[in-house]
């Protein structure tokens, strides 16, 4: 695999992967012990990589069809025997079965690869056991964040980054070079102290997800109650009228706009505070808040639900006149118009509300799934940061704009009249314009020339209050005195 379709690695720590002092690895024996899905899944890939895989089993025999036929299958004893790089694939609880190997294991290197089942399940790691049970052995951790399917299908297809721990650094240098020869970004960890959390890290379910879920769920459930009360709950206490059909399609559809609006609001306005606080203190050094800090790092989740939510608002809207309810309602209508004698029921205002407000709603889920798809790191890196930056920053706002005119032709001119106050409870998107409308005003503000001029200058560098003297040389070389110096 070129160099150009490796992907960047997204941990801070050092790669290995521009060492030059890595030499090709392919051609040389490595030996993998343990004839499971992981296994098979890592022989193939050694295989296709140009290296000599010798597998040892337990059943040599009976295991030996699952595996490629360049591949050797033997004992356990036999394939130790045959290479200095052995693969560990086999589950912790097993680890004491290879004791009877210890003579021929002394001096070689054991890749461990396995995971735990739970987090934290114990305090050692299992690379720590395997060590403690091999003291003459140097054992490396590794390869246990790829899955069997990336191993088959090759780095373009999954997760191209092997996470590398060990505390003999040689042993780190010639593992690091089988992953590159096998198409994976190798990630140097640091020392077999690191081993605890690169087993944690495939248990972990969506870390990055929970905050942005938990926003979702709780702007859902406050709208969906407040649009509970409005629509079911008061016309029951004032009409005697049962309403709870609604709940499942409608109440749901007006609950869904009015999360996916203020989770994309959400995406921007902590740009905005950042820039209320670099321009209040008039410096980019000062350390954001740690909410902000978080905020900011979650804005790609928040936005992927804001579009999300509006996919599930286009489609029950789609969905909304197959209703049955909605069949009864159109005949109960025509048959107050037949007894009225209504001949002509055009509403030319009520047409162009329509027409508008469902097709500037079709241009912002447009946006937004053009901002969810650049958001997938396979189209992300094929983008420069200001096609990139383009795209989410500014085509974003657009969304945002285009969004809020989206809920203005849906509110029209009935956010004053009192029929629409239930409870004295405004319409819900009132409600939800409050924060988009803040951004916006926000965002207006920031691009006023005085105001962005000086935006611009802070994040360059520029602080308020400080100063540095350049002295600038004369024309014989010499510097001169202060006349000559420049405050910046």
């Amino acid at each position: 695999m070129s160099g150009r379709d490796m992907a960047k690695p997204l941990l801070g720590h050092q790669t290995i992967e521009g060492d030059a002092s890595i030499t090709p690895a392919a051609g040389r024996t490595i030996g993998v012990l343990g004839s499971g899905d992981f296994a098979r899944s890592l022989a193939i890939r050694l295989v296709c990589s140009g290296f000599k895989v010798v597998v040892g089993s337990r059943n040599p025999r009976r295991k030996a069809g699952l595996f490629p036929s360049a591949a050797e299958v033997t004992l356990q004893a036999e394939a130790v025997k045959k290479t200095d790089i052995i693969f560990v694939a086999v589950f912790r609880e097993h680890y004491s079965t290879l004791c009877d190997l210890a003579d021929v294991l002394v001096g070689k290197i054991l890749v461990d690869v396995s995971n735990n089942t739970e987090i934290n399940h114990r305090k050692e790691s299992n690379a720590e056991y395997l060590a403690s049970l091999f003291p003459a052995c140097t054992v490396v951790k590794g390869f246990n964040v790829v899955s069997a399917w990336t191993l088959q299908s090759g780095a373009r297809d999954g997760n191209k980054q092997v996470l590398i721990c060990s505390n003999n650094q040689e042993a780190k240098r010639t593992v690091a070079e089988i992953a590159q020869v096998m198409g994976f970004t190798p990630v140097d960890m640091g020392c077999m102290s690191s081993a605890s959390e690169i087993e944690n890290i495939p248990l972990r379910l969506l870390p990055a997800w929970k905050i942005p879920i938990f926003l979702a769920l709780g702007l859902f459930i406050c709208f969906f109650t407040y649009n509970l009360i409005r629509q079911v709950i008061h016309p029951y206490i004032r009409e005697q009228k049962n309403k709870l059909y609604k709940i499942p399609i409608e109440v749901v559809n007006t609950t869904l706009p009015c999360v996916a609006y203020v989770m994309l609001s959400l995406v921007y306005l902590p740009g905005v505070l950042a820039a209320c606080s670099q321009l209040y203190y008039g410096t980019k050094y000062r350390r954001f808040p740690d909410w902000l800090d978080q905020w900011l790092q979650h804005r790609k989740q928040i936005g992927l639900l804001s579009f999300f939510c509006a996919a599930l608002h286009a489609v029950y809207s789609f969905c909304l006149p197959m209703r049955r309810s909605h069949r009864y309602q159109l005949i109960e209508t025509a048959v107050k118009q037949a007894v009225e004698k209504k001949m002509n029921i055009w509403v030319e205002e009520e047409v162009w509300r329509m027409e508008i407000y469902i097709s500037v709603g079709i241009i912002a889920l447009g946006l937004l799934s053009l901002l969810a798809i650049t958001s997938l790191p396979s189209i992300a890196n094929s983008l420069n940061w200001r096609e990139f930056s383009f795209i989410q920053s500014t085509l974003g706002f657009i969304a945002l704009v285009i969004s809020t005119l989206h809920t203005l032709t849906y509110g029209w001119s009935r956010a004053f009249d009192e029929n629409q106050y239930k409870f004295y409870l405004p319409p819900t998107y009132t409600l939800t314009l409050l924060v988009p409308c803040t951004v916006i005003l926000a965002k207006v503000i920031f691009n006023l020339p005085c105001i962005q001029q000086r935006l611009q200058r802070i994040r360059r560098g520029w602080e308020k209050g400080r100063y540095v003297k350049f002295v600038l040389p004369s024309a014989t070389g010499e510097y001169t005195s202060g006349e000559t110096s420049s405050n910046v």
